[in-house]
C-alpha cells in the first residue's frame, strides 16, 4: 500500500498524515478500500448474525426474556469482561505488525467458529440427547442449550474483534478525514444491511444453518486477507512495567490506573453517559422489532422489504452526512439527529394501528437511526484521547454494557408481563433519547467553557 511518501516527494503532491503514516492520494484510497472491505464483511456478519440467531431462539420456543439475556445482556457482560483488558494490552502492545493487528488475527477464528458451530447447533443438539441417552430432555431445550454456548463463543470473538477494528481505523485513518470515512464505512454498513435483508431475510429463516456457515466462510476468508493486507505505523514506546512487580501487583496498579483515568473525570463521565443513552435509544425496538411486526400483521417479506426502503434511503445520503459531520462535528449533529428520533419515537407510540403505519414508523425508525450512527460514527475518535483511545473506549462499552444488562431482561420481563404489547417499545425509545439530548446539550456547553470548543478542541 502507497502509505508512506519518502521526503523527496514534489513539493506540491498533497497527503495527509495519521501518526507516523503518510499518505498520498493514491495511498488513503487503498487504505479506504482495504478498510471499508474489511468493514462490508464485518458488517455482513453483524447485519446477519443477530437477526439469524433471534429467528432460530424463537424457533425452538426461547421466551422474550431468555432472548433479550442472550442477545443483549450476554454481550454486555462479555464486553464487560474483554474489552478493557483487550484494548490496554493492544494499547501497549508492539510488534512487526503492530499494536493492533496481532489481537484481530487472533480473535477472528473464534468469531467463525462460534458461527459454524450455531449452524450445527440443531444435529449437535439431537447428537448430545442420542449418545447422554438424555431421551427425557426436551429437544427444544437442548438446542438452545447448544445454541447459548455457540453464541457466548461467537460473541467473544465479534466483540473483542469490534473493539480492535475500531481502534485499528483511529490509528491509521487521518483525523480530518474521520468524517468522510465513518460516511462510506457507512454505505458498506448499509449495504451489507439490504444484501441481507433484501435478498435473504426469508430464506435465512428457513435455513439458518446455510446461512450461519456461509457468513462464516465469507467471514473468516475476507476479514483475514484485510489484516494482511492494511499496515500500521510506529507508535511510542508504552510507559515501561517495574520488572521486579509480580504478575498480580502489575494487574492490580494497572486496574488502579485505568480506574482512576477513564472514571475519576466528570467531562468523561459526561461524555460516556450521553453515548450510552443516544446509542441505547434504538436497542428496544431493534432487539424486538421483528417480533411487533409479526402482531401488526406484516410479514417478514415485508418487514424485510422495510428495512431495505430504509437502507437505501440511508445508502444514499451517508456520505454527505459524513461531510456535514466534518464541517459541523459529530457532536452538534448527533444532539440535532438523536432529538429528531426522540420525537418520531413519541409520535409512532400513539399512532401505530395498522400495518401500512408499522411499516412508516419502522422505517422512520431505520432512517433516523441510521442517521445519527452515521453523523456521530467519529464522535469518540475526536473526543477521546488519542493515545488511550482503545483504553477510553472500552471504558464506555463497560458502562453501556452493565446498563444493557441491567435494563435488558427488565425489558424483556415486562414485555412478557404485558403479553408481548410490543407498542411500548416506541415510548422507552423517546424516554431513552430525551435524556440523551438533555446530556449532549450539557456536554456541548462544558466544552465550550473548559476544553478550548468544539473547534480548538483538547481533551482533558
Amino acid at each position: 500500500m502507497d502509505a508512506q511518501i519518502s521526503e523527496n516527494r514534489p513539493a506540491a503532491e498533497k497527503s495527509w498524515k495519521c501518526g507516523t503514516l503518510v499518505y498520498t492520494a493514491s495511498g488513503l484510497i487503498i487504505l479506504f478500500v482495504l478498510l471499508l472491505t474489511g468493514d462490508f464483511i464485518w458488517s455482513l456478519r453483524e447485519r446477519s448474525a443477530g437477526v439469524i440467531a433471534s429467528l432460530m431462539f424463537k424457533k425452538y420456543e426461547a421466551s422474550d426474556f431468555l432472548i433479550g439475556l442472550l442477545l443483549t445482556s450476554l454481550p454486555s457482560l462479555l464486553s464487560v469482561l474483554i474489552c478493557p483488558i483487550i484494548s490496554v494490552r493492544s494499547d501497549r502492545h508492539r510488534s512487526r505488525l503492530g499494536r493492533r493487528l496481532p489481537y484481530l488475527f487472533l480473535t477472528t477464528p473464534i468469531a467463525v467458529a462460534g458461527l459454524i458451530g450455531m449452524a450445527l447447533s440443531p444435529w449437535i443438539g439431537q447428537q448430545v440427547i442420542q449418545y447422554a441417552n438424555a431421551h427425557h430432555v426436551d429437544s427444544n431445550v437442548m438446542v438452545l442449550c447448544v445454541l447459548g454456548v455457540f453464541w457466548t463463543l461467537f460473541e467473544v470473538g465479534a466483540i473483542a474483534g469490534n473493539t480492535i477494528f475500531t481502534a485499528l481505523i483511529n490509528d491509521v485513518v487521518p483525523q480530518n478525514m474521520l468524517g468522510r470515512f465513518y460516511g462510506l464505512f457507512r454505505i458498506m454498513s448499509i449495504a451489507a444491511g439490504i444484501l441481507y435483508t433484501g435478498f435473504f431475510l426469508e430464506p435465512s429463516n428457513n435455513h439458518p444453518e446455510l446461512f450461519f456457515g456461509a457468513v462464516a466462510l465469507i467471514y473468516g476468508l475476507g476479514f483475514t486477507a484485510m489484516c494482511f493486507l492494511v499496515k500500521e505505523g510506529k507508535y511510542p514506546d508504552p510507559e515501561p512495567i517495574d520488572p521486579r512487580a509480580t504478575p498480580a501487583r502489575r494487574f492490580a496498579g494497572a486496574t488502579k490506573v485505568y480506574f482512576k483515568e477513564c472514571y475519576t473525570n466528570p467531562y468523561y463521565l459526561l461524555l460516556f453517559v450521553f453515548w450510552l443513552l443516544a446509542t441505547f435509544s434504538f436497542m428496544p425496538v431493534n432487539t424486538y422489532c421483528i417480533f411487533y411486526a409479526g402482531k401488526c400483521g406484516v410479514s417478514l417479506d415485508t418487514y424485510g422489504k422495510c428495512i431495505s426502503a430504509g437502507f437505501i434511503v440511508s445508502l444514499i445520503i451517508s456520505f454527505p452526512l459524513g461531510v456535514l459531520a466534518d464541517k459541523f462535528h459529530p457532536l452538534r449533529c448527533g444532539i440535532v439527529s438523536i432529538g429528531l428520533y426522540g420525537l418520531a419515537s413519541f409520535l409512532s407510540f400513539f399512532f401505530i394501528r395498522s400495518p401500512l403505519l408499522f411499516c412508516i414508523a419502522f422505517i422512520a425508525h431505520i432512517l433516523l437511526s441510521s442517521i445519527f450512527n452515521t453523523l456521530t460514527a467519529s464522535l469518540l475518535l475526536r473526543l477521546l484521547p488519542h493515545d488511550r483511545f482503545a483504553q477510553f473506549a472500552s471504558a464506555s462499552q463497560i458502562l453501556n454494557s452493565f446498563w444493557i444488562i441491567l435494563v435488558m431482561p427488565i425489558i424483556g420481563k415486562l414485555l412478557d408481563w404485558l403479553h408481548n404489547d410490543y407498542d411500548y417499545l416506541y415510548l422507552m425509545g423517546f424516554l431513552i433519547s430525551a435524556g440523551a439530548v438533555i446530556c449532549g446539550l450539557w456536554l456541548s456547553v462544558w466544552i465550550r467553557r473548559r476544553c478550548g470548543g468544539l473547534e480548538h478542541y483538547q481533551a482533558p
